[in-house]
């Protein structure tokens, strides 16, 4: 048996897609390709395929992956042009490698954020959130699946960001912790926004790259 790394981007209508149902869809396209995919054994036996850091619904994904575990021989361009020829259009395989980490290893991802208001100007959107960084604290509340809904800060998390001002609004570049440690979703910067200046802000959130924790490229 032999592991393998799917690299995709994931865009369009096809970010709508959530998570379930892209590794529907994934699988769909695995058994349809022909790919000699390893399968799970035990009572539900499925075929083995796994998502590191999963992509939150909405969102666009510059570098996505899934890993498989290969019974049979198979090239890896066989893989990628089998893949693509049985995935819906926003859904594009561009590499396809051996993995070099563990998924574990994950703990940072970064993102490109298109920020855009109907409320406000680009200028307005711009120098709110210039002011909103020089808070002391930025509270904002947070669900989590063990303590509920709580408020948390999430200045400290905010130390890789940095704006520009854009045609019609504000792209956003920020860092974020990102894994089964802690987990901070960019748009609690919007709802943080929303909620000191009282204006809706649209956030097209693109997730361009992940690291372990010493800002390693994941791989």
């Amino acid at each position: 048996m032999k592991d393998v790394r799917v690299w995709f981007r994931k865009d369009g209508e096809c970010r709508y897609i959530s998570h379930l149902d892209l590794n529907r869809c994934m699988l769909r396209a695995l058994h349809k390709s022909r790919i000699p995919i390893w399968h799970t054994e035990g009572f539900h036996v499925h075929p083995y395929a796994t998502f590191p850091l999963p992509l939150s619904l909405g969102f666009r994904g510059e570098k996505e992956c899934m890993d498989i575990r290969l019974i049979g021989d198979i090239s890896f361009e066989e893989i990628k042009d089998g893949l693509n020829t049985s995935l819906p259009t926003g859904i594009k395989i561009y590499d396809v490698t051996k993995p070099e980490m563990k998924a574990k290893v994950i703990s940072f991802a970064s993102f490109k954020i298109r920020a855009t208001s109907d409320e406000l100007s680009a200028d307005e959107v711009f120098g709110c959130f210039s002011e909103l960084l020089q808070k002391d604290e930025i509270l904002v509340e947070k669900k989590t699946k063990k303590k509920g809904v709580r408020e948390v800060d999430i200045k400290p998390y905010l130390d890789k960001i940095r704006f520009e001002r854009n045609i019609g609004g504000v792209l956003i570049y920020v860092t974020l912790p990102a894994g089964s440690v802690t987990n901070i979703n960019p748009l609690l910067i919007q709802k943080a926004f929303e909620r000191l200046y009282n204006s809706e802000v649209y956030f097209d959130v693109t997730k361009t790259d992940m690291f372990d924790s010493d800002m390693n490229s994941f791989k």
